[in-house]
């Protein structure tokens, strides 16, 4: 029996600890318009960033802050 409780107890931390790197990703994204690219005015330039790339952008800064806060 106390080898569930350990288990849920790390099951617990960890959940916890993944909203506050969800919570710090999202913070983070919307205040810099991080994985949305660069908006370009004009000519020239690359085109806008892809749905994918968005997601994979986001994927990343969350994998990123979830370790930095398994880390503290």
């Amino acid at each position: 029996m106390e080898g569930r409780m350990e288990e849920q107890d790390r099951k617990d931390k960890y959940r916890s600890s993944d909203e506050v790197a969800l919570e710090l990703t999202k913070f983070i994204a919307s205040s810099t318009g991080y994985g949305k690219g660069v908006q370009a005015v004009g000519f020239g330039g690359k085109g806008g960033r892809t749905p994918e790339e968005q997601a994979e952008s986001l994927l990343e800064l969350f994998s990123r802050c979830r370790k930095l806060v398994r880390e503290q």
